[in-house]
C-alpha cells in the first residue's frame, strides 16, 4: 500500500504510545519470523519492531527483508525501531486501515 504524507503522519501518531511487539536479536531474520509478523499485523495492523544490540543485521537490512512482503509498509524508522503497517484482511480487524483510507 502506497501511503501519502497525511496517512503516514496519522500512523506515526497512532504508533507513538506503542511498545515494540517484536525484537530482532542474534537469530536474525527468518521467513518464520516474518510469518509471525504478518500474523500479528493481521490482528493489530500497526506494530513496532526493535533491533536488539545483539542483532547481526542493520535497520536498512531489516526494512528490506520486511518489505519483501508487498502488503507490509515500513511507516517510520527511529533509531533501532521500525513502525510497520499492514491492512488487515478480516473486516472486523480493519480499524486503522479504514481511518487511513479516509485520509487519502
Amino acid at each position: 500500500m502506497d501511503l501519502k504524507g497525511k496517512q503516514k503522519h496519522f500512523l506515526r501518531s497512532q504508533a507513538h504510545t506503542l511498545r515494540p511487539l517484536f525484537s530482532i536479536g542474534k537469530n536474525g531474520l527468518t521467513d518464520a519470523w516474518r510469518e509471525q509478523l504478518v500474523g500479528a499485523l493481521e490482528k493489530r495492523e500497526l506494530i513496532k519492531v526493535s533491533l536488539l544490540s545483539s542483532a547481526d543485521v542493520s535497520v536498512t537490512e531489516t526494512k528490506t527483508f520486511i518489505e519483501q512482503n508487498p502488503r507490509i509498509t515500513v511507516v517510520q524508522t527511529i533509531g533501532h525501531t521500525l513502525v510497520l503497517f499492514m491492512p488487515a484482511t478480516d473486516p472486523e480487524d480493519q480499524v486503522l486501515s479504514k481511518q487511513v483510507t479516509g485520509l487519502a
